[in-house]
């Protein structure tokens, strides 16, 4: 993979940029860090270089001097609200981000219900967290929020909220999604701060969009396709332009909220240390682009690859159309077509060939090869041996399964298992290929190529089932679809 961005030097300044922050203040912080603190595949994907953990292993360079609080709204709490990519609860996930940051030394000191009202599923989960030991707070909604600042800024306002007990300089506010109250919250901790005579400061930690590259610059329009649901909308921040005559890019919601924001800081603290939403970042990722070319690619392809997500979620029933329409735009914006993405044209023709659903896989030397549907295997996991054959340098015709192999696995699943269709999943062949490696050097050979299929591209000409996307997912490749079903039937096993 072409490397545009140094991951060694990000991980240096940024760490460097939040200390200097912290010492502006009264050696206090309270960091609102949005996206996601590790795992951040967005990232990873259209800055080519970052680290999926790099604000993590950043965060470990401040280990001593922070501790982490993590917001969630009791509403969130209440309707069962779900993680898109993990399918997981946001309560669960709190859990999970709690178990995550422990197991790497860090503190996690509390959780933050927000947007309190007395739900019973809240009072449940806070129960729950008080049996494993873990400190949790209510902040409750706050009437006129967020414009009615005289209200928001008083001892009936911030003031009603419980004050989170924190130890150390730099206190990362996280959570698990967006619409959590990390700002809220924030903002709550300096009014009680200030009451007790500490000046705390607030900043705000971003990695999207990139406030120092340009506005259409493909990152920055890549984070609008990312987040398109959300009807987030890049702009150049008026007021940084105002103040230093300098252009700098931020989104709608943070300048449009800055008034208030402006307004609150001086209610708290008598004066606002920022003269623009862009000054409240610390962000330093467009300082560590080293090669905009590769940077610019990769950004395109993540614009179509959000296209097909958004595409096949409408299909499957649960998507938004309105997200489907700004991410045309997007497309349009960046002059891009679907066939911009080498592997969708030869899976398109592969199906065509055949009149049956096709895969093609984008090797890490460029070369596309394709699976076919056949009536031992599924398409995305003919690909898949095809593309490790390739990699190990073994002949296609070659086979590391043997046929033989194959059907008692087939009867297996329609005689025993009650499955309809005989052909085998990602999954099973897999399972299958590693049995056959046990006397089959080749299929040894091959089955050690499967980690450099890892950022890979990957199209199938129909939507795949749980099994083969997870398997694919687990594989680290990068999956796209073209949102139709492979039979017209109305129903759907997920």
């Amino acid at each position: 993979m072409r490397i545009g961005f140094d991951n060694d030097k990000y991980l240096k300044i940024q760490s460097e940029h939040i200390k200097e922050r912290i010492a502006q203040f009264d050696n206090k912080l309270y960091l609102e860090f949005g996206g996601k603190l590790f795992d951040d595949y967005h990232a990873s994907r259209v800055l080519p270089g970052f680290m999926p953990d790099s604000k993590l292993r950043m965060l470990m360079q401040l280990k001593d001097q922070a501790e982490i609080v993590i917001v969630i709204s009791a509403g969130a709490i209440a309707s069962s609200k779900m993680r898109s990519d993990l399918k997981i609860t946001y309560d669960a996930d709190v859990l999970r981000l709690i178990d995550a940051f422990r197991g790497m030394g860090l503190l996690v000191s509390s959780v933050v219900i927000t947007q309190y009202t007395g739900q019973a599923a809240a009072d449940q989960f806070r129960q729950r967290l008080k049996d494993l030991n873990i400190k949790s707070y209510l902040h409750y909604i706050i009437d006129g929020y967020p414009n009615n600042v005289e209200h928001i800024v008083s001892d009936a306002g911030y003031g009603k909220n419980d004050y989170i007990e924190t130890t150390r300089p730099l206190v990362v506010v996280t959570a698990p999604g967006p619409g959590s109250g990390k700002m809220a919250t924030c903002l709550s901790q300096l009014y009680h701060e200030h009451k007790r005579g500490k000046k705390v400061g607030y900043a705000k930690f971003e990695t999207f969009p990139i406030w120092n590259i340009p506005l259409k610059h493909p990152v920055n329009i890549a984070y609008e396709a990312a987040t398109a649901d959300l009807n987030d909308v890049n702009m150049i921040d008026p007021f940084h332009l105002e103040a230093y005559g300098t252009t700098t890019v931020n989104y709608n919601r943070d300048v449009e909220i800055f008034p208030v924001l402006d307004a609150t800081f001086r209610k708290i603290m008598g004066s606002n240390p920022y003269k623009s939403p862009t000054d409240m970042g610390v962000n330093m990722a467009g300082n560590c682009i080293i090669d905009d070319d590769v940077c610019k690619e990769a950004s395109l392809q993540e614009i179509i690859r959000r296209y097909y997500q958004c595409a096949c979620e409408i299909k499957r029933g649960h998507g938004l159309k309105d997200a489907f329409y700004k991410l045309q735009l997007l497309l349009n914006q960046a002059g891009l077509k679907l066939e911009d993405r080498p592997v969708v044209t030869p899976a398109l023709n592969k199906e065509m060939a055949t009149g049956h659903p096709a895969v093609a896989i984008e090797l890490p030397n460029g070369h596309v090869i394709t699976g076919k549907t056949s009536e031992l295997l599924g398409a995305s996991a003919a690909a898949i041996l095809n593309a490790i054959k390739a990699l190990a340098g073994i002949d296609h015709e070659k086979h590391i399964i043997q046929p033989e192999a194959i059907r008692p696995i087939q009867d297996l699943k329609t005689n025993y298992l009650g499955s309809k269709n005989p052909r085998l999943h990602t999954d099973e062949v897999l399972l299958a290929l590693s049995l056959s490696a046990s006397a089959d050097p080749d299929a040894q050979e091959a089955l050690e190529k499967l980690p450099e299929l890892r950022d890979c591209e990957v199209h199938s000409t129909v939507l795949l089932s749980t099994v083969d996307e997870r398997t694919f997912k687990k594989l680290g490749l990068r999956l796209t679809c073209e949102p139709k079903y492979e039979t017209d039937k109305i129903f759907h096993v997920e």
